[in-house]
């Protein structure tokens, strides 16, 4: 499969991506190759890996605990720490051998030792490889804030083997699968007819779906690498989505919601406030809604719980002088940009989104 050049570095795919890496690793004669694992791919994910890669440096594995709760400055400072013992120096070079989380931090960690280490990712996960592995954003959260400290900054090299998506279970690559869709309803109407009739579950067809989608972030982010205009559509459903995503994993009596599973949320909340503020059509937001919903389980708000996600919309990192700024949609393909939305509306949205499910 053909590589895609982003921004100084590019996304290699399969055998080939490999001989890329391998390519890499010989040019630059790091000092010590470091590679940051969750304890699930040690577990199913290094051994294949580190079948594929021909270096005679020195190689050094790093384990964190998996999940987001484990996405923090603690676990940074422990990697630090880690990095350290070890003797990293400048020349040293991190790969990020994991899911988002993994991706995400491992970016943030090498972006920041030393001022900076050269970082590789391998996504593992579905979300990862179409979404956070792409487009030089690293960070952590803050507390249950999502993604609150971080720095734009782009590895040597993306590589995505698809034999990983085996490792995954089926909520997983539905997690990921959303990311795909939302790329559907912000590029083209071509790209989303395709997405929402695939079969997520067969990893093995997915190659081409995700290439796709890989490049649609891509020219966006090429556009606009530090989100200061177009980028901004790629958080399409984010703004409610990641707010959701936060309340779930900070109460004690709801039960955690994977990134995808908060952030369909999020996209149906946002085709309904597209008919509100903008020109989506209501058989349109219908249509794409429904389509969403029949790939996830229904969740239920409250008004205790809408109210609360609401209060969490102020950490949102498109607020601008106090305004939460939400992404919006005239149809698909079609992106409405810094769009202010009353809660008035927000609770109708949620409304919205409760009667989809009678239906």
């Amino acid at each position: 499969m053909e590589a895609i050049q982003a921004k100084d570095y590019q996304v290699v795919f399969g055998g080939n991506g490999y001989t890329n890496l391998n390519a890499i690793l010989k040019e630059k004669k790091y000092s010590i190759l470091f590679i940051l694992v969750d304890s699930n791919t040690h577990e199913h994910c290094l051994a294949p890996f580190l079948q594929n890669v021909v270096t005679q440096t020195t190689i050094e594995i790093i384990e964190v605990d998996p999940g987001e709760e484990f996405k923090n400055l603690e676990t940074c400072e422990g990697v630090w720490n880690v990095l350290s013992e070890l003797n990293a120096d400048r020349k040293s070079a991190l790969i990020n051998l994991g899911g988002g989380v993994v991706t995400d931090l491992g970016g943030f960690v090498a972006c920041c030792f030393k001022r900076g280490i050269d970082f590789i990712n391998i996504p593992t996960t579905l979300l990862a490889m179409v979404d956070a592995s792409v487009g030089g954003k690293t960070g952590v959260d803050l507390g249950p804030l999502k993604n609150q400290i971080g720095i734009i900054s782009n590895p040597e090299l993306v590589l995505v083997d698809t034999h990983f998506l085996g490792t995954l279970s089926i909520e997983e690559l539905r997690s990921g699968y959303a990311e795909m869709l939302k790329h559907g309803l912000i590029s083209s109407e071509t790209y989303w007819q395709t997405v929402k009739e695939a079969d997520y579950s067969d990893f093995e067809s997915l190659g081409g779906l995700i290439r796709q989608s890989i490049a649609i972030k891509n020219e966006v982010v090429l556009e606009d690498p530090f989100e200061k205009n177009r980028r901004k559509s790629l958080n399409y459903g984010h703004t409610l989505g990641h707010a959701i995503e936060s309340y779930f994993m900070e109460s004690d009596q709801k039960q955690r919601l994977l990134h995808g599973e908060a952030i369909a949320i999020g996209m149906i909340l946002a085709n309904y406030l597209s008919t509100q503020l903008c020109d989506l059509e209501e058989v349109v937001c219908n249509e794409l809604s429904s389509a969403i919903m029949s790939f996830y389980q229904v969740v239920q708000f409250d008004d205790k719980d809408i109210e609360q996600i609401i209060t969490l919309l102020k950490y949102d990192k498109k607020n601008s002088h106090g305004k939460v700024l939400f992404v919006l949609l005239n149809n698909i393909g079609e992106v409405v940009l810094n769009q202010e939305v009353s809660n008035e509306l927000i609770y109708k949205a949620f409304e919205y989104y409760k009667n989809l499910n009678k239906n």
